[in-house]
């Protein structure tokens, strides 16, 4: 892989000194409007949702290396994150058509790679929902999609994150033991066809291959695969491509994240970082609907804290410098 010195630099900005990502995802906005409805009769709010945004900014990128953040709810909170930490932005809508099995990506209307960076972004985030395994047809469209925004991104000299979230077209549930039989094939395919150079990805945000919570010793229930198998997977992941890659925490709770993390580098797998939310702030919507804006900072300034302080410590023994892959 081959970055321009223009880039390098974002990258640099987006990581710690050993060229490890641990980026704060707070990029949600119909997860979160879910959360908040949790807690609250009424419809969730703009400002509820910007002020959030913004606390978490100001109590935990002190401890991140960079944020994500959506130009819809997030442009407020991109003004407070700490003066270290870089800055990525969502280019997608949220979400995708419940009608259809196919997931089309769709971008966000009134942006582009040159409005995000105009914003201050030092890097691009798209996610994509895809299946290996629908028609020809409905993956080419998605691959032409990618391609664009990867045209977009080398000609704003700008980094190009792609979020692949696997599917299956015709198992509906995601958390089930079907799906996570056939999730690794899922997610380690789809790693390899946009590991292509012609997508310009930079950097890949990707699920671990396998559901934790259907690992032999890991889960409370029925067992999908043994310890080992699901090393094999990981091991396979790594090899799956050559650009650097970085998980995301799934919603999964902290502990099992660092967990997860801990099982994957003594797998193999040398992964380049994270990219956390649900897992390390999620707790503070809670305090914030019912008690305010200082009960969310009390939650985020001891719990929150403490879920970013004890991931940072994980990733230093687990994770791997980006700089190695370049």
């Amino acid at each position: 892989m081959v970055l321009t010195e223009q880039k390098r630099k974002y990258m640099e900005k987006l990581s710690d000194e050993n060229g490890i990502i641990s980026a704060l995802a707070f990029d949600q906005r119909g997860a979160l409007k879910r959360l908040m409805a949790q807690h609250q009769t009424q419809e969730p709010s703009v400002a509820q949702m910007e002020e959030l945004k913004v606390l978490v900014a100001q109590e935990l990128t002190p401890y991140a290396s960079s944020m994500l953040l959506d130009p819809e709810y997030g442009l407020p909170a991109t003004k407070a994150l700490d003066k270290n930490a870089g800055l990525l932005l969502a280019y997608e809508k949220t979400g995708y058509d419940t009608t259809s099995t196919k997931r089309l990506p769709d971008c966000l209307d009134v942006w582009s790679a040159k409005r995000l960076k105009e914003q201050g972004a030092d890097a691009v985030k798209f996610l994509l929902y895809y299946d290996v395994d629908s028609s020809d047809e409905l993956n080419q469209q998605k691959q032409a999609y990618i391609e664009r925004i990867g045209s977009e991104c080398v000609a704003e000299d700008i980094p190009f994150f792609l979020e692949i979230l696997a599917y299956d077209e015709k198992i509906a549930d995601a958390a089930s033991p079907e799906y996570a039989k056939v999730k690794p094939h899922k997610v380690i395919e789809a790693m390899k066809v946009f590991s292509n150079p012609r997508f310009n990805i930079d950097v890949l945000k990707v699920e671990v291959p396998v559901n934790m919570n259907y690992v032999e010793g890991f889960g409370n229930g029925e067992t999908v695969y043994s310890k080992a198998e699901a090393a094999a997977f990981f091991k396979q992941q790594d090899q799956a491509t050559d650009l650097p890659y970085i998980y995301l925490s799934a919603g999964v709770s902290a502990k099992l994240f660092q967990d997860t993390l801990v099982f994957a580098h003594e797998s193999g797998a040398n992964f380049n970082g994270v990219l956390c939310g649900r897992a390390t702030w999620a707790g503070s919507v809670k305090d914030y609907i019912e008690q305010g804006e200082e009960a969310a900072r009390q939650w985020l300034r001891t719990t929150g804290f403490q879920n970013i302080d004890e991931l940072n410590k994980v990733l230093q023994k687990t994770a791997t410098s980006w700089k190695e892959k370049v």
